[in-house]
């Protein structure tokens, strides 16, 4: 036993010290498996460039489309895990019922024992599944229909090809290089995008009104409508979860403090889904904040009405679950999309939830995540994404995933004033349902959030703090209707949002307006 640990704890500082700049695997092929890769590989360039052809063209990019070859080559790039969707051949479950059905029932584990076997006898591996560990192991998620195994021989990928029991199949953790994204070479898209929270002692008093007890409302509520529905609704007995990157130990307004001022008979949770390491041997990564975008977002939603002077909530009344799902604002990374879709199954079984807030994405689609999307919304979730922000450089880009599915409701921000004009890093297009007034016109200023620590608020801009805004209004809507379900508190939405009945092409229904789908005015 003392050998096997000594064993172990070495193996774990050689892994840190090879992998110590990313928590992801890196793209090794072993030499027993080097035989297997046969195939002449496409360049990690060729394939970064026809994903961004095809974002250019169609606004997304989808693995399923492309070839045998470019999943293989994007494989071998990455820690050669195949994320492989499954569904009983008989029955050919539509991907709009996902999360209806129950995968633990013996039809459709059948359907991943196939593909299993399938992947094992093309790799060439003897013995029965149950007897192997490591880079042999099938990893079988127990709520979605999909599982993940280690591939580096490309028959693989023909064979499964053939059969009814295939949905699709895509690499699990290939990362498109970002940067091809921006034209300014002085100007570079980072993967902790969004990672910042400090508080800002320099915020004009034209930007928030002082509420009792001595809380501050940001400058945008008035716009919204926000301060006005606060007479009708303030969100009580509405859960809201967070999917983001946390929740701060040490903002109070969100943990000890939850429940003070004109706050309180609501509770307050954190969850952590991400975790660490390689896909065999994870690590759970813990529900705290540290980024800072998580516990911005969760205090535009919940904030309390606070007595020391920091930023109030939109339902400042409503239930709080944080869920860490991603370690940035881009969840491009395997483990990142593992944690996201684990969390909308946390967040999807649980009956008090309504609503989620998800103020984070990822340029182009992935299946794992659609398909816990749509488990959430099967369960009658009301799901807000951020249509996605970027540099002024790069917002040409269009609606971002997942607010470009079907079963969210895309949100984007837009600056105050008449008529309509994205926030200098919002992104927009059809798939917009509503915009959020949340960037000033002279002055470019931002609306008030609660800081990563400290009584001081903080500012935050773009899409994001859009959808959490939108979130709150929703939990406004809902607490004041309770026996509504989530279609009911959508269509009320979008009639009083500015621009009903028409729909803009980049903008949807226009601004929300709370006060009016309260019935304020």
């Amino acid at each position: 036993m003392l050998q096997k640990t000594k064993l172990i704890l070495g193996l774990f500082l050689v892994g840190l010290l090879l992998f110590s700049c990313n928590q992801e695997e890196q793209p090794v092929i072993q030499n027993q498996n080097q035989a297997e890769v046969q195939t002449t590989l496409i360049p990690q360039s060729e394939i970064d460039q026809l994903i961004l052809k095809s974002l250019n063209e169609t606004g997304d990019f989808i693995w399923a489309n492309q070839s045998d070859e470019l999943v293989f080559s994007a494989l071998m790039y990455s820690d050669s895990t195949l994320t492989i969707g499954y569904q009983p051949a008989d029955i050919q479950q539509p991907n709009s019922r996902i999360g209806i059905e129950d995968v633990s029932s013996s039809t459709w584990q059948n359907a991943a024992s196939k593909i299993i076997s399938v992947v094992n006898e093309s790799m060439g591996r003897k013995g029965t599944p149950q007897a192997r560990t490591g880079d042999e192991a099938a990893s079988i998620h127990e709520d979605l229909p999909y599982l993940e195994m280690k591939v580096t021989n490309i028959q693989v990928l023909q064979n499964l090809r053939n059969m009814g029991e295939l949905r699709y199949f895509e690499p699990r953790s290939y990362e498109f290089d970002y940067n091809l994204l921006n034209q300014n070479e002085n100007e570079r898209i980072l993967s902790d995008a969004g990672c910042s929270n400090e508080p800002d002692a320099g915020i004009p008093a034209g930007d928030f009104v002082s509420v009792s007890p001595n809380a501050k409302a940001s400058w945008n509520y008035d716009q919204m409508g926000i301060s006005q529905a606060w007479s009708q609704s303030t969100g009580s007995g509405i859960t809201v979860g967070v999917i983001d990157t946390g929740l701060s130990p040490n903002q109070p307004m969100l943990n000890s403090q939850f429940n003070s001022g004109e706050s309180s008979s609501r509770s307050v949770q954190a969850f952590g889904t991400y975790q660490t390491g390689f896909w065999w041997w994870k690590r759970p990564d813990g529900p705290n904040d540290q980024c800072g975008h998580g516990t911005a977002m969760s205090g535009v939603v919940a904030s309390p009405r606070n007595t020391v002077g920091n930023a109030v909530g939109v339902a400042y009344n409503s239930n709080l679950i944080s869920v860490r799902g991603t370690s940035d604002v881009i969840f491009n990374a395997g483990n990142e999309k593992d944690g996201v879709a684990d969390a909308l199954v946390l967040l999807g079984k649980r009956s008090d939830v309504k609503i989620i807030s998800m103020s984070i994405g990822d340029l182009f689609s992935n299946s794992k995540v659609a398909d816990a999307v749509r488990y959430a919304h099967n369960r009658g979730k009301l799901i807000f994404a951020a249509a996605g922000t970027s540099t002024t450089f790069t917002n040409w880009v269009g609606v971002i995933f997942p607010a470009t599915m079907s079963e969210t409701v895309a949100v984007t921000g837009v600056k105050e004033g008449n008529g309509y004009q994205r926030c200098s890093t919002c992104h927009s297009g059809s798939q917009v349902e509503f915009t959020v007034v949340m960037e000033r016109s002279g002055t470019e200023n931002k609306p008030l959030t609660t800081a990563l620590y400290s009584d001081t608020p903080a500012t935050v801009g773009g899409s994001s703090v859009a959808t959490a805004t939108a979130s709150g209004i929703a939990a406004l809507i809902w607490s004041k209707n309770p026996g509504w379900n989530r279609d009911q508190v959508l269509n009320q939405m979008r009639s009083t949002s500015a621009l009903y009945p028409n729909k803009s092409s980049e903008y949807g229904y226009g601004n929300l307006n709370a006060a009016a789908a309260l019935g304020v005015y």
